[in-house]
């Protein structure tokens, strides 16, 4: 497949100020690399504009859709939550960007997988809410990252998840009913949304993965990070990559671009 075939996966950055450089819209090198290594898609880093484009006009040039993790939390009154404590990090324009998109891409087929903070925003979207400090809830652990040990060593398996019985995730991995995951979250979903099915959960209770109902391509998000060198070397993180990248394969070729592309090509060379 060349790299005009790859299936185009829209990646919408986060917005980070430097006091003296302005602002810059950023995306990880993880999340780049995992669309492009391990779904095999190109990646297309999407600037956090807010309502500057129509979210249902940006969708329909894209064969997939991935929402990344963030320091930054959904702000509160996005789901009807009490105001944030003072000094948490909120990036508004990223919200305006991902919910709308979210939206559009649901109601439109694009395969969407959604990370971390895009649990978050899927579940927002949908009509859920969320625990701004879930580690304080009665009877949860501390999900948050584990600051004592050196940065790569936090996205090493931290617990266990039950996975749902005939779910997607019990189908990628050949019907397992458990996995290890990391954890690097302080929130963390309260309220399901709407259409949303629990596909995984924490053994304290903490839903780390959903999938959405009644839509007919990939639709997943999950609570841990398996974008990260480390995550990817497990089968699970590598099944739901290539799902992902399966399903915008999917839709790229029912919109018929690689086939126009190759044959424009054709028509150029023997003209």
């Amino acid at each position: 497949m060349s790299e005009q075939d790859l299936p185009l996966v829209g990646v919408p950055a986060c917005v980070t100020v430097d006091p003296e450089s302005g602002a810059f819209h950023k995306v990880g090198e993880k999340y780049i690399m995992a669309v492009a290594k391990a779904a095999r898609c190109m990646p297309l880093v999407v600037p956090a504009l807010g309502e500057w484009y129509d979210p249902y006009e940006l969708v329909a040039r894209l064969d997939g859709l991935m929402l990344t993790g963030s320091p930054s939390n959904v702000e509160p009154h996005r789901y009807g939550g009490e105001p944030s404590r003072p000094g948490t990090h909120h990036d508004p324009v990223r919200d305006a960007t991902t919910l709308p998109l979210i939206t559009a891409a649901l109601e439109t087929g694009v395969p969407l997988f959604a990370i971390c903070r895009g649990h978050q925003e899927l579940n927002v979207a949908l009509g859920g809410t969320l625990h701004q400090n879930v580690h304080e809830q009665p009877g949860k652990n501390d999900h948050r990252s584990d600051q004592t040990v050196p940065f790569d060593e936090r996205y090493r398996p931290r617990h266990k998840v039950r996975l749902t019985q005939g779910g997607v995730l019990y189908g990628l991995t050949g019907g397992a009913t458990e996995a290890m995951v990391n954890s690097l979250h302080a929130q963390a979903i309260d309220r399901l949304g709407d259409r949303l099915e629990v596909e995984a959960m924490s053994e304290d209770g903490v839903i780390e993965a959903v999938s959405v109902r009644g839509v007919e391509t990939f639709a997943l998000s999950v609570q841990w990070h398996p974008e990260h060198a480390i995550a990817l070397e497990w089968p699970l993180s590598q099944a739901m990559f290539a799902a992902f990248g399966e399903a915008c394969r999917h839709r790229r070729a029912s919109r018929g671009i690689g086939a126009a592309r190759r044959g424009g090509r054709g028509r150029n060379h023997a003209a």
